[in-house]
């Protein structure tokens, strides 16, 4: 039975460094730079909460988990709500019962974007799609079968193009994009769209922002972060930023001018951002889980990933899992399911009680508002 040791990042020393980046690049699965011990590390470096579960065989390290703890003994994965996707990183000859969470302390872990290849994690999970841009055989190919899977995209994004090109300026991406002010405007348009959403702006979270100027500032190709800008002359359009590991790319912020919507600049950013992404070594172009019509449009690769709450055999876990069977959108307390999501993702970006209470305050809000315009609709 495998021994289990629980360290903050910092504390990992370079041999367990070592073998976790091994153990990542021996499955093809855990390819994202999410999954690897520098995601870890970074976070570690901005958070005093955060940890890393090792299991063992002897000396030799055998798995690793990084997490968050929270109330009576749950957790959520690392660097959470910015992990899209997490996974117990190990090797494929593991047994489950060597690798489970009550080795680790934990009653139990809420899942977004499990990668599991191994089958590490218990049966009974949620399958989510996750969308990727594939651009293994180059940025030609990638958009030769985009435009022929659908001709009316080719000439809307032609259009499109034209409009913007000759009422703004010559178009130009940029990658990597090194501009302080391009990167200001792209969290000023997330901020304007996060507001109109109502969903919780997490650019006002420092440890959220910290992370991201450190990314930003690193652009280093082994791991680091990556901006990708469009421009209409010297007029930043359209932006993508995220995380790289090697050949492998997770923008977590996509956004535009919203004062140039009228000329669909999302769509010309998308298909020229994968060509200048193929430019500079990006293969995987990782769109993310979960539904997106603009994933859809532009994806030629997925993965399915799980969502839900993983557990151990334990009377609080039991519990916990029946509340989520209650919980759950087809469930007779769905509407507590959403507020109690909505509380889990202001818990995860917010660390202190005063911004907790004010981001709950402000979707209660928002949810006020969305109530009285159907209201009013109907």
């Amino acid at each position: 039975m495998s021994k289990v040791e629980i360290l903050h990042p910092s504390e990992l020393r370079p041999g367990e460094l070592r073998s976790w980046s091994s153990l990542q690049a021996s499955t093809p699965e855990f390819g994202n730079p999410l999954l690897g011990p520098d995601f870890a590390v970074l976070v570690g470096g901005l958070r005093r909460d955060a940890r890393v579960a090792i299991w063992r065989d002897g000396r030799r390290a055998a798995g690793f988990l990084g997490f968050h703890r929270t109330l009576g003994g749950f957790a959520r994965p690392i660097g959470a709500p910015f992990s899209d996707y997490h996974a117990l990183v190990s090797a494929p000859d593991r047994a489950r019962t060597d690798l489970g969470l009550a080795a680790a302390g934990l009653q139990g872990i809420r899942l977004t974007g499990l990668i599991d290849p191994h089958r590490v994690f218990a049966e009974g999970l949620e399958a989510v799609v996750a969308h990727r841009i594939d651009l293994s055989m180059g940025a030609d190919d990638y958009l030769a079968r985009l435009w022929a899977s659908s001709r009316n995209r080719w000439r809307n994004f032609k259009r499109y193009a034209r409009r913007m090109d000759s009422e703004l300026g010559a178009l130009r991406i940029a990658a990597p994009d090194a501009s302080r002010e391009t990167f200001a405007s792209l969290m000023a348009w997330k901020r304007r769209q996060l507001a109109a959403t109502g969903l919780h702006d997490f650019t006002s979270s420092p440890w959220v922002m910290e992370m991201f100027h450190r990314l930003f500032e690193t652009r280093d190709a082994a791991f680091g972060g990556l901006m990708i800008g469009l421009y209409a002359g010297q007029r930043p359009v359209a932006a993508h930023f995220g995380v790289r590991q090697g050949d492998w790319y997770h923008p977590w912020i996509g956004a535009y001018d919203p004062e140039l919507a009228a000329f669909s600049p999302g769509v010309v950013h998308q298909v020229m951002a994968a060509q200048a992404a193929a430019g500079v070594g990006v293969r995987i172009y990782d769109l993310g889980p979960r539904a997106d019509r603009s994933k859809a449009m532009f994806a030629n690769a997925w993965t399915v990933v799980r969502e839900g709450l993983a557990t151990g055999p334990s009377l609080p876990a039991r519990i916990a899992v029946e509340s989520e069977r209650m919980l759950a959108p087809t469930g007779g307390l769905a509407f507590l399911g959403r507020a109690r999501n909505r509380w889990d993702h202001v818990a995860a970006v917010e660390l202190t009680l005063g911004g907790r209470i004010a981001g709950m305050a402000r979707a209660a809000t928002a949810l006020g508002r969305r109530i009285d315009a159907w209201t009013r609709a109907a």
